[in-house]
């Protein structure tokens, strides 16, 4: 073998797209990466941050299900095979939301539109809970959206369920879109939504005193 001889990686059209697509991949985990530290470090303000991630996390969903079939693993275990140094990306993939929803909430005004919207969200993800809903495909979207809500007020990321609906959302996002939660597991679910509910309502009669 000659060491100046180029190395094919493909010989056929569907090795080349395996190979794009999983180059695609590490570029779409290596720029979170880089967002994230970005945001870190104040090199970018929210109003940049948080469109971008979102873009990100929409992009890394749809690759991945075109490279399902060709890596072994997880996508942890992905990284680890390309020696991929990127734990902040690692985290976000996690959570499947940007950082603006899991840690903040927004400068402003608490609405009664707010009010109406979190409270909307809370009583439909309680309803498909209890209407027996269980793949990860119904439910990840609209605990996703709940969170985006909630996340809105001031002072939530002191309260004592945020963390709670954090977990369940990690939990989700590591599913496949057709994996169901278990019976108990959503009747634990089901018990933090709406701890976390009653505790949003008695924050707001503490605003209102």
């Amino acid at each position: 073998m000659n060491l100046y001889d180029e190395v094919k990686l493909y010989n056929t059209t569907n090795e080349r797209d395996k190979y794009e697509n999983l180059a695609t991949l590490f570029g779409i985990i290596q720029s979170l990466d880089y967002l994230e530290r970005a945001y870190v470090r104040d090199s970018i303000n929210q109003s940049e941050y948080s469109p971008a991630c979102v873009k990100l996390l929409a992009q890394f969903k749809t690759i991945l299900k075109l490279v399902a079939g060709d890596i072994a693993g997880s996508v942890d275990e992905f990284m680890a095979e390309y020696k991929m140094d990127c734990p902040a990306a690692a985290h976000r993939l996690h959570v499947g939301v940007p950082a603006t929803v899991e840690h903040s909430a927004e400068e402003g005004v608490e609405t009664g539109k707010w009010v109406a919207e979190t409270t909307q969200c809370f009583i439909t993800f309680m309803d498909a809970l209890r209407l027996n809903l269980r793949a990860k495909d119904q439910l990840h979207p609209m605990l996703t959206d709940l969170m985006s809500v909630y996340s809105r007020f001031k002072g939530s990321s002191e309260w004592e369920g945020r963390p709670k609906l954090v977990g369940w959302l990690i939990s989700l996002n590591k599913m496949k879109a057709a994996d169901e939660i278990t019976d108990e597991q959503s009747r634990q679910m089901l018990f933090d939504v709406d701890h976390a509910y009653n505790e949003f309502f008695r924050s707001l009669g503490k605003n209102d005193g």
